[in-house]
């Protein structure tokens, strides 16, 4: 991957600066949001754990509030009842209407009730005793231990808008100051460069404009009375984005003298980074309503779902820390004995990265993670520089609806159409058809290749002998995953993917530097040399660091490209755009066929999770008023957002293909003819064009071979 940072005109001191300021600071956030993960779940055992080692924990463990019971043991009964039922004539002597009402004494009732009251007020006792019994050295040191991880897990994850902020702004700042935010091409001259700076300098100061003036109307609500909550958020908003402002106003004044002067206005246009289209953009559309403040507003709703963005930041660390490992290689070397054809690794590769994009919940999100070891094996193997591209660009939509991936758990918890069950069932038939696709294309028009493999007599021995490597690997992944099971109670899921996977990756790391004592892989990803010229530990905080500090800027890229696709879905719902549909069509083949124009659409411009949110509110009740399955509808629906995902003139899991790999180089690219220079985009719109196209209408005619798709 290229990093501008790299170049001269960027120079070593501007490396250091974006080091400096997101790099550590980066760690450090990254190391919070990974311990209240597992604090959280950890708590919740220590309590599970405490309650079945001292039955009586939850009060033992907040002992020093234990009082003993007010009430008196030792009363005699029958003198309690003579009191009372003396004290109960007198009132009744005392009232004029007693004789009306009956002024007859029930001593067997007072008795009974008296009786009652002690035989509560003994068990008050007994309890009290019993509590005071279990109470010593051991359980007072659990209980400060437990309570002592409670603190910390209530004050990390009750701060985690803060985090969030810190994440946003620190990595968004990296991004700025490599030059890595994502646009529709790079900065290829100092056209490029000086526009690209330019827009993000008047974005940067909208950003900082809008969030003051959000944060003013706060404040005068606030003194007017209003109970708000998270005040302290605007400060930071405005102090991050001003410090973004002032960063592109400084580059802006420094432009890189290692670019050519000029590549034509055009092309300078296509350099402006995306979240800077969408803020300019969504600011004058606001403003033009007087809403000044919107994109403020929207930002703050991001920070609603902080523990999702959250994660997002850990994934991408995952994948870096994955990158600076041996594991991708080593998992190629179990295929190299087949020695496959391109083709026919791709279906594989398709197949097996499934799985890792169902845990990461979105396809940018595992691109970023693992797009540049899927790109790197993919050429190391003999796969075209275009074959590879588009492989890798398509590797992230093809888990969107396995279990247990976050996206479909919002679309089942959104509405009670359809279940999760449901989803994640037909979304293996769909990654099934969507396979198969894949491969008649890339047999139809990948260029002449050997479909043959190497005789099993030849392949057998040597996969056999690529899987010893492999076992240290699976034992550690077994082994975290079985010791986060028995610890927390709770196995690999969408929820605890998030914690369990950086802990294994920190594991893996430590395997391959002190156990192995090898170094990290080469530029290349090819194999490092044995450790010589430093110690073990100091390898390994080496590759955490760098993969730190790789994440720094991709984390940045996509959070503020994300941040700013919210105000755009909030624009667009606010204008009513969607409201201009009709409620009803002449028929549900029209109905179906406008819905899928208008959720591509919808993939092109914005994030998953914002565009769930969106649809289920616009687009949901017109499919069902007009007689689609619920179930039908909610595949087209995600399949189609990947379908924008992957469709130019946006493109986004393209454009984070190329953040992660760098731009195309090879002969066919440059000189080759519009298919050649382009089969990295004609091959994904095919395959995930053909399978939309087939999940959307053929369940309209009925077949029944393909509503097994479909089936509940």
């Amino acid at each position: 991957m290229t990093d501008p940072a790299l170049s001269p005109a960027a120079g070593p001191g501007t490396l250091r600066l974006a080091r400096m300021v997101s790099g550590l600071p980066m760690l450090v956030i990254l190391l919070l949001t990974l311990l209240a993960a597992v604090g959280e779940n950890l708590h919740s055992r220590m309590l599970a754990m405490g309650a079945a080692t001292w039955p009586d924990y939850y009060q033992l463990r907040i002992i020093h509030q234990v009082r003993e019971p007010r009430c008196d043991l030792a009363q005699d009964l029958d003198a309690a009842v003579e009191r009372a039922v003396q004290a109960r004539q007198a009132e009744l002597a005392a009232d004029p209407f007693a004789d009306m009402l009956g002024g007859d004494v029930d001593r067997g009732a007072i008795r009974r009730s008296i009786e009652t009251r002690l035989a509560s007020c003994n068990r008050q006792w007994a309890d009290y005793q019993r509590v005071i019994a279990q109470d010593n050295w051991q359980v007072r040191s659990y209980a400060a231990l437990e309570m002592g991880v409670s603190q910390g897990v209530v004050l990390v994850t009750g701060n985690r808008r803060i985090l969030l902020g810190l994440m946003l702004l620190f990595c968004a700042a990296a991004a700025t100051l490599r030059r890595q935010h994502i646009a529709l091409r790079p900065v290829e001259s100092r056209l490029d460069d000086q526009v690209a700076t330019l827009t993000q300098l008047i974005a940067n100061a909208l950003l900082t404009l809008s969030a003051w003036l959000y944060r003013s109307q706060e404040l005068a609500q606030a003194a007017a009375g209003m109970p708000l909550a998270h005040l302290f958020m605007h400060d930071i908003w405005v102090a991050g984005f001003g410090a973004l402002t002032v960063i592109s106003a400084w580059q802006l004044f420094r432009p890189r003298l290692d670019l050519p002067a000029s590549n034509g206005i055009g092309r300078a246009l296509l350099s402006i980074p995306l979240y800077s289209f969408m803020c300019i953009s969504s600011a004058i559309q606001f403003a033009w309503h007087g809403f000044y403040h919107g994109i403020a507003v929207y930002l703050n709703m991001m920070a609603e779902l902080s523990a999702l963005f959250l994660s997002l930041g850990l994934y991408v660390w995952v994948g870096m820390l994955l990158a600076r490992s041996h594991l991708p290689q080593k998992v190629f070397d179990v295929f190299r004995p087949l020695r496959l054809p391109p083709k026919w690794l791709g279906v594989v590769v398709l197949f097996v990265t499934a799985f890792p994009t169902a845990y990461s919940g979105a396809s940018g999100i595992f691109i970023l993670a693992a797009g540049v070891v899927l790109y790197r094996e993919l050429r190391r193997a003999g796969t075209s520089e275009q074959l590879a591209l588009a492989t890798t660009a398509i590797s992230g939509s093809m888990g969107t609806m396995l279990r247990p991936c976050l996206l479909v758990v919002i679309v089942a918890t959104l509405n009670n159409s359809v279940t999760t069950d449901e989803l994640f069932s037909a979304g293996a038939r769909v990654l099934m058809l969507t396979l198969l696709v894949y491969t008649v294309f890339v047999l139809l028009l990948g260029g002449r290749s050997t479909l043959r493999i190497a005789p099993l007599r030849e392949a057998v021995p040597g996969v056999l002998k690529a899987l010893v490597p492999l076992l240290p690997y699976v034992l550690i992944f077994a082994g975290g995953i079985l010791a986060w099971s028995w610890i927390m109670g709770r196995g690999l899921n969408e929820f605890s993917a998030p914690a369990i996977l950086p802990i294994i990756m920190l594991l893996i790391l430590a395997y391959e530097r002190y156990g192995l004592k090898q170094d990290e892989p080469d530029a290349e990803g090819y194999p490092g040399g044995r450790l010589t010229a430093v110690s073990p530990g100091k390898a390994w905080r080496a590759s955490i660091l760098k993969a730190t500090d790789q994440s720094t800027a991709l984390i940045g890229a996509l959070l503020m490209l994300m941040a700013l696709s919210v105000s755009v879905g909030g624009l667009l719902e606010r204008s009513g755009v969607m409201e201009l549909f009709p409620e009803s069509f002449a028929s549900v083949w029209i109905a179906v066929a406008v819905l899928m124009f208008m959720l591509v659409l919808v993939g092109m411009i914005m994030d998953p999770y914002g565009a769930v949110i969106l649809v289920n509110a616009t687009l949901a009740p017109i499919a069902l008023a007009n007689g689609l399955n619920p179930l039908h509808f909610w595949i087209m629906t995600i399949l189609a957002f990947e379908m924008g995902y992957l469709t130019p003139p946006v493109a986004l899991n393209h454009l984070l293909t190329r953040q992660v790999v760098g731009m195309p180089t090879g002969w066919a690219s440059q000189h080759g003819n519009f298919y050649q220079r382009n089969f990295r985009f004609i091959l994904p719109i095919l395959v995930m064009g053909t399978t939309l196209l087939l999940v959307a209408f053929l369940p309209l005619t009925g077949n029944t071979w393909f509503n097994l798709i479909l089936a509940r």
